[in-house]
């Protein structure tokens, strides 16, 4: 596990899930996330502007862009080679994982039950996507994994709002949560990039209350 990557996750606490149409409005759109200090983000390769986006924010510090949604190795060859500093997947795909160990980047698989997590543990993985969160018992759930596997730190995704971030946040084998409600489609097709700002600034807002805590 790349400690250094899960430091950065753990003191963001929060990684926006990107779906983006044009490239071009990459840059507007990190720029509007980091107002709202949120310097993580994940671009996914559900559109075909992910890669391209990717490549054109890669080369700026202020931000770690990582590629979300790669679902076998070429693709994980890709972003990486577009400059994606981690790598997220929806499942656990032992060639892809093994692929992103060998390039030496960060790979978060997708899990949610304890064979998954079992499975990816023994590959050497200690962060772990735990996806699809709400539908597969929401913290409740990522808790109770805490109970065999308290090595392994994981990333909720899929289904959490605002409302449900503390539920998630308070656990201390979270050491981010994934969402998209402060980049939605209906946000970014508007160009809205000042409700971004907001909704980014209260999400990391409380984000710090709930480590507080």
């Amino acid at each position: 596990m790349d400690e250094v990557f899960v430091e950065q996750l753990r003191g963001c606490g929060l990684v926006p899930v990107i779906v983006l149409e044009q490239a071009s409005e990459a840059r507007a759109l990190a720029e509007a996330l980091l107002a709202g200090d949120l310097p993580i983000l994940e671009i996914t390769l559900r559109s075909a502007a992910g890669l391209p986006a990717i490549e054109s924010l890669a080369d700026d510090s202020r931000w770690t862009v990582g590629a979300g949604t790669v679902l076998n190795r070429d693709e994980a060859r890709r972003a990486i080679d577009a400059g994606a500093k981690f790598i997220v997947a929806p499942g656990l795909d032992e060639a892809t994982v093994a692929y992103c160990l060998d390039r030496q980047v960060p790979v978060t698989p997708g899990v949610c039950t304890a064979t998954e997590v079992q499975r990816a543990f023994n590959m050497g993985l200690r962060l772990l996507k735990f996806f699809p969160a709400e539908a597969f018992g929401g913290a409740a759930t990522v808790k109770a994994l805490g109970g065999p596997f308290p090595q392994v730190q994981f990333v909720p995704t899929g289904g959490i709002n605002a409302a449900g971030l503390a539920n998630y946040l308070k656990l201390g084998n979270v050491a981010a949560v994934g969402g998209s409600w402060m980049v939605t489609r209906e946000l970014l097709a508007a160009r809205d990039y000042g409700t971004v700002t907001s909704l980014a600034a209260t999400a990391r807002a409380q984000v710090q209350a709930s480590r507080r805590q």
